[in-house]
């Protein structure tokens, strides 16, 4: 298999779409026949990123590259930035606004979950700039 290349426009503070991207990118995994933990894992992940920039960074990319080998994504935003990594990285940490948090998100498991389904997982934020996400789940 060639790698094969996704690209995924997230729509900022639009949760009707929020999720469209991560359900895409399990449907391709899944019809590539990736095992279901693989799957799953990415789709979490993906799913919390997803979330993430429709919260805080009105919208962003997803860009995908799949092997036999390795899925790797990178979540990039041009958002307000990531001011403490280490403390947006802590279970329960969350900067979402009220309104959101009666939503149903911004619970602070985010990045925590990305981290947590991931193999690899690398953090490029700068105040002022945005974020970038750099994932990679190896497949087994």
């Amino acid at each position: 298999m060639e790698a094969i290349k996704l690209h995924y426009d997230v729509s900022g503070n639009d949760f009707t779409c929020a999720g469209e991207a991560s359900g895409k990118i399990k449907r391709e995994l899944k019809g590539l026949g990736f095992p279901n933990d693989i799957v799953r894992n990415v789709a979490i992940a993906v799913y919390e990123g997803e979330i993430n920039m429709v919260i805080h960074a009105g919208g962003g990319v997803i860009d995908v590259e799949i092997t036999p080998e390795c899925i790797s994504l990178d979540l990039i935003d041009e958002g307000p930035g990531i001011p403490d990594v280490s403390l947006a990285m802590k279970e329960g940490f969350s900067t979402a606004p009220e309104n959101v948090r009666q939503l149903g998100f911004g619970a602070g498991m985010g990045l925590p979950n990305i981290k947590k389904y991931t193999d690899e997982m690398i953090i490029d934020t700068e105040v002022g700039v945005g974020t970038t996400i750099h994932l990679k789940v190896y497949i087994k």
